[in-house]
């Protein structure tokens, strides 16, 4: 599915009255996420909007109904949840065929993890009808989630009638209990998280196709195969990395294998020894690019002297000007350079800095490699 080859719906064509936000005792999300709701049924049923159309983007939905870009996000949540419209990530959000099973993989979020675990809380608690609840923060830690993704449940909870708020706006505090009528979700996979679980299916992957020192496949070619987005699979990784499956590198060196997913040895490969982390390799960049300018410096330059220009040194390393930046910065607070104003200004020599460059660790993947590097 391509954006362009999708009809986008105008935000004038928005054909129901605008909701009285102003008048209504529910939280301006749930409802707005109504009016969606029922603005989508209503031109449904006429013909004037069909499935995988493109909504209006949230930016135009804010500025028409006076709201906040992230009201307007929170209710797009609650008519997701109710299954009208289905979000896609680098398209947008497209009108559902509520009938059809959705052709990606979407499992339960963490929000609607929150909501399973408040339904036990108030039975746990055996809340009654019309009895307040504790603040949005108290409840998030009770359930072990954070506020955000708890109050954003609270809210959902008052959409289906199971809870009521005592402010139009979606406060910390009161929450009262409308309904003790509901459901558990009794599907124990639907309470794993997307991540969590193509963190199992890449681990899976590995197993049976790949072995220690191979290169991972791109995350494009990952995420088709698993059916998910490119988001998705970074996360993911970055999770098998922590734990010492994975380690990530800049450039064409890639992402490799050095632990099997079923080792359960906690010492990493002498690989990990050789290799700089994502991390290092960043600060190696910005290092290599701050050795090369002391070095000019200390062979073309004298205390008092002035540099030339960052976008001077851009186009002449051929380096963006925000790395120029940062590596002048750096050098100031290492008292080689300062910076002055005005029509005289610029950036002036106060020190001469040494040249011996520190050596990085930067090479190869494979274990049997390192083995070399044991003595």
């Amino acid at each position: 599915m391509k954006k362009n080859k999708l009809r986008q719906i105008s935000i004038n064509d928005i054909s129901i009255a605008l909701p009285d936000l102003k008048n209504t005792d529910k939280s301006k999300a749930a409802a707005i996420s109504e009016w969606i709701i029922n603005w989508i049924k209503s031109d449904l049923k006429t013909g004037k909007i069909k499935v995988h159309n493109l909504l209006p983007s949230k930016a135009d939905f804010a500025f028409m109904l006076g709201v906040s870009i992230g009201t307007v996000q929170n209710a797009l949540r609650f008519v997701e949840d109710a299954g009208y419209v289905e979000s896609k990530q680098c398209i947008g959000t497209i009108v559902k065929d509520r009938n059809s099973v959705s052709d990606i993989r979407k499992l339960t979020s963490k929000r609607e993890i929150a909501i399973e675990e408040i339904k036990k809380y108030l039975k746990r608690e055996k809340f009654k009808v019309g009895q307040n609840l504790p603040s949005s923060r108290n409840i998030a830690q009770k359930i072990h989630s954070s506020p955000n993704t708890t109050r954003l449940a609270l809210e959902n909870l008052c959409v289906e009638g199971i809870l009521e708020h005592k402010f139009k706006n979606s406060n910390d505090a009161g929450w009262t209990v409308k309904s003790l009528d509901f459901t558990f979700n009794s599907d124990k996979e639907a309470q794993e998280t997307l991540v969590r679980k193509v963190e199992e299916d890449l681990k899976n992957y590995i197993t049976e196709n790949l072995k220690i020192g191979d290169k991972l496949p791109p995350h494009g070619e990952l995420a088709k195969k698993l059916n998910v987005s490119i988001k998705t699979i970074h996360d993911a990784l970055k999770v098998l990395a922590s734990d010492g499956i994975l380690l990530p590198r800049r450039g064409r060196y890639g992402t490799s294998i050095i632990k099997m997913p079923n080792d359960k040895t906690i010492n990493a490969g002498i690989e990990t020894s050789i290799f700089a982390k994502a991390q290092e390799t960043a600060f190696y960049y910005y290092e290599r690019t701050q050795n090369h300018i002391k070095k000019l410096i200390s062979e073309n330059y004298a205390v008092g002297d002035r540099l030339p220009s960052i976008m001077e040194l851009s186009r002449e390393m051929d380096l963006s000007p925000n790395t120029i930046r940062k590596a002048f910065k750096n050098l100031a607070s290492e008292g080689y350079l300062t910076f002055s104003r005005g029509r005289y200004g610029g950036t002036f020599v106060i020190d001469i800095p040494e040249t011996d460059a520190q050596a990085f660790k930067w090479l190869a993947v494979n274990p049997s490699y390192a083995e070399v590097y044991k003595d």
